[in-house]
């Protein structure tokens, strides 16, 4: 009888360690949400920003260039 109370309080601590933990985990991430939520990722920089990469429109350049651009590098 003891040995069985004894399991079934193991038991009732390891479940009410996983229940704390899983709550605590999804506040967490609630939390880490919100924070993130009023950040524009999309403003214009400030300070001296330099463009990385230009996307001028060549008369020369076809359609099946730019497609083999796309697949060569991902743009």
């Amino acid at each position: 009888m003891k040995k069985g109370l004894g399991m079934v309080w193991q038991t009732i601590k390891v479940f009410i360690l996983f229940t704390g933990s899983t709550i605590l985990f999804y506040y967490g991430i609630i939390w880490i949400s919100e924070e993130y939520e009023g950040y524009h990722k999309y403003d214009e920089p400030e300070g001296a920003a330099v463009k990385v990469s230009s996307s001028v429109a060549d008369e020369d350049s076809h359609w099946y260039d730019r497609l083999l651009f796309f697949y060569m590098n991902g743009e």
